[in-house]
């Protein structure tokens, strides 16, 4: 931690918190200081697959609807449409969720579904917060590791050589996370070092 850190979590210090507050502490989900190197690195796999000719569905999300990035793009959200319960009658090269298999009571059922919803060959990315508060939307339940991800999506149908894991956190953003909004990432003031003991975040990408 810089000198500029140490200043800003000071108990002699907290007044200039509550001033930079408003920048720091409120923002766009995707600004988060926990997701910064996520996206950057999920992005990266998917580039890497040739997005342009994929068939893309997002699961309760709408972060990669850009046009023309996929061949084609489907959205479907919660509760018109449960992964937990429903196999959506389609299928696609490549399904996308982006931090919602943590507020699944099946996870298991719905990696099942998304096996089944995967042209052969296709592609899976999920992203979950592991050292994260709760945050109920509408439920929190579960967290994984890397190696309990991967695990849990070869139990889901997924060859345990076709599953790319990483992760990412660090002990001042998890301390940082703890207060009741989530952080705004300022190059200015917040470190991109990962610290693999304190993963806040983790991905993987599995293949059919």
């Amino acid at each position: 931690m810089n000198y500029l850190q140490r200043t800003l979590v000071s108990p002699r210090w907290q007044w200039l918190n509550r001033l930079i507050g408003p920048f720091v502490w409120s923002g766009d989900e995707h600004s988060q200081w926990l997701r910064v190197v996520m996206n950057r690195e999920t992005r990266k796999l998917v580039d890497g697959l040739n997005p342009g000719s994929l068939k893309a569905l997002e699961i309760s999300g709408h972060s990669w609807e850009q046009p023309g990035y996929f061949r084609e793009h489907k959205a479907l959200d919660y509760p018109e449409y449960d992964v937990c319960t429903a196999v959506y009658p389609d299928t696609f090269d490549l399904v996308i969720a982006e931090q919602v298999f943590e507020h699944l009571l099946w996870p298991y059922r719905a990696g099942r579904n998304v096996y089944q919803m995967l042209n052969p060959g296709g592609y899976f990315l999920v992203t979950t917060p592991f050292l994260v508060k709760i945050h109920n939307h509408p439920v929190d339940c579960s967290r994984w590791t890397e190696l309990g991800m991967k695990h849990f999506l070869a139990e889901c149908g997924f060859p345990l050589e076709n599953i790319v894991t990483a992760s990412w956190g660090n002990r001042d953003c998890v301390k940082a996370n703890l207060r009741p909004r989530w952080v705004i990432y300022q190059e200015w003031l917040h470190s991109l070092k990962n610290e693999p003991e304190f993963p806040m975040v983790i991905w993987a990408l599995a293949r059919k």
